[in-house]
């Protein structure tokens, strides 16, 4: 925990906003050509890795939650999502007759939007195709993001048949007057009644999200909500901080500004909630994530093997991560791709063009030693120039002058100075992707904006 600070003297030091650093560069600089110049390089690198991992994206909800920063819509019939699952399974068979084998699955994330809105005879067509293309084992990790409200009789039978290993639900807030500001109706009571029949048909890993920062939310309220999903004792919680851009998504317009809280009250929600968890039990991990000491992702962290990625953080160590359905990126060594965003323009680009690639950046030599920086600092707190140089050479001496230059010009006692550079206090946590930004070279000649720095 930290002591008495002023954020907004040092937040004036910053841009207002900065990247999540899910990713680098970030996915704001994609270029379209990029992703047409890349995908014969994607499916050469996916066809030679010993295991892969894929990201499904189901971009549509049942209802629209006015704080959701994701790409997806709001649809009251069925059958675009039974249209849209048509084409993922399209999107698939082209994968698979581009590939000379089937690779393994290490991990598989379904997210959303809703996942837990496909029907079972779309989940069971949904896995056989993905059995065709790719080998999905005991050691596959299946993670699956849930809606509460979506879960209907025989949606967890169809769940667990679909293979899935760990369950997320997402929570937000328990608040009403919360709920009724970002459009999303949630009871404890169903979450609950979720969370145990998951539990009870065997599906031991849970991951709960919860957001700081929501209209009308105040520290005594969050405690409330927090306290409720500790009966519930997840595996792991993420505590996000909302993110407020309504210039990206419309739809948030919908939540008054003058309700959300300011600065020193999401820092202070944040910094009880940590606490909270922590005397509970849970290991910090990175900046956003808690886990009880024996889950995989607290076992990562302790021995430095922890990654992030588009999902946040990881265990999955996976150089090649295949983004299928609308928006969906990929990763691989020499760079990113993403699929078309729009569900509609997705579905028409598999249908007549083939793999949905539409953006995309090849990485330089570079790109690849700032992020290795940036996710060594995200994930373990530290930034160690001895490793970076066994990895990428002489280049590591361009790092020098804007380490030099952050622990000169920041507070202190946010970091711990080594032989070969440094690590980040628990004082320093709270301002990771400050101190991550000081190394993105991307960060001044971006036109995007981001999310709140803090």
């Amino acid at each position: 925990m930290r002591g008495v600070f002023n954020p907004e003297k040092i937040l004036a030091k910053y841009p207002q906003s900065l990247p999540r650093y899910t990713s680098y560069p970030p996915a704001n600089h994609f270029q379209p050509a990029g992703g047409r110049d890349l995908r014969e390089a994607f499916i050469a690198a996916v066809d030679g890795a010993d295991a892969v991992s894929a990201y499904i994206h189901i971009p549509y909800c049942d209802c629209l939650c006015w704080f959701c920063g994701c790409h997806t819509k709001q649809t009251l019939r069925y059958d675009p999502v039974r249209s849209y699952v048509t084409s993922l399974i399209d999107e698939i068979a082209l994968w698979k007759g581009r590939l000379t084998r089937r690779p393994r699955l290490s991990r598989l994330h379904l997210g959303g939007g809703s996942p837990s809105l496909l029907q079972p005879d779309d989940l069971k067509r949904l896995r056989e195709a993905l059995d065709t293309a790719f080998v999905i084992d005991g050691r596959t990790e299946i993670s699956i993001e849930l809606d509460p409200s979506d879960i209907k009789e025989g949606s967890i039978p169809a769940l667990l048949a679909f293979g899935m290993t760990r369950a997320s639900i997402g929570v937000q807030d328990f608040d009403p007057e919360v709920q009724r500001a970002i459009n999303r109706f949630q009871s404890f009571e169903e979450t609950r009644a979720v969370a145990e029949g998951l539990r009870q048909r065997g599906v031991n890993s849970l991951n709960v999200d919860l957001l700081y920062g929501l209209p009308h939310q105040n520290p005594a309220a969050m405690l409330k909500s927090l306290d409720q999903v500790l009966t519930l004792r997840p595996d792991r919680l993420a505590l996000f901080g909302y993110a407020h851009v309504p210039w990206m998504k419309k739809h948030q317009e919908m939540i008054p500004t003058e309700a959300l809280p300011g600065m020193p009250e999401r820092i202070e929600c944040a910094e009880r909630a940590t606490g909270t968890l922590m005397e509970a039990g849970y290991t910090r991990i990175g900046l956003d994530h808690f886990a009880l000491p024996t889950d995989s992702l607290a076992i990562a962290a302790a021995t430095g093997t922890l990654r992030r990625n588009f999902q946040g953080y990881t265990t999955d160590d996976s150089d090649c991560l295949i983004g299928l359905g609308a928006s969906s990126i990929g990763q691989f060594p020499q760079g990113f791709v993403q699929n078309e965003t729009g569900g509609q323009a997705y579905e028409r680009r598999v249908k007549e063009i083939g793999l949905s690639v539409s953006r995309g950046l090849a990485t330089t030599a570079e790109d690849r030693l700032r992020a290795d920086a940036i996710e060594d600092l995200m994930c373990n707190l530290r930034l160690d120039l001895a490793q970076l140089r066994a990895r990428h050479g002489a280049l590591v001496d361009m790092l020098v002058p804007e380490m030099t230059g952050l622990l000169a010009e920041e507070p202190a006692d946010w970091f711990e100075k080594k032989e070969a550079g440094f690590a980040v206090t628990e004082a320093g946590r709270p301002f990771l992707r400050l101190i991550a930004a000081r190394f993105d070279a991307y960060l001044a000649r971006g036109t995007g904006r981001h999310s709140s720095a803090m």
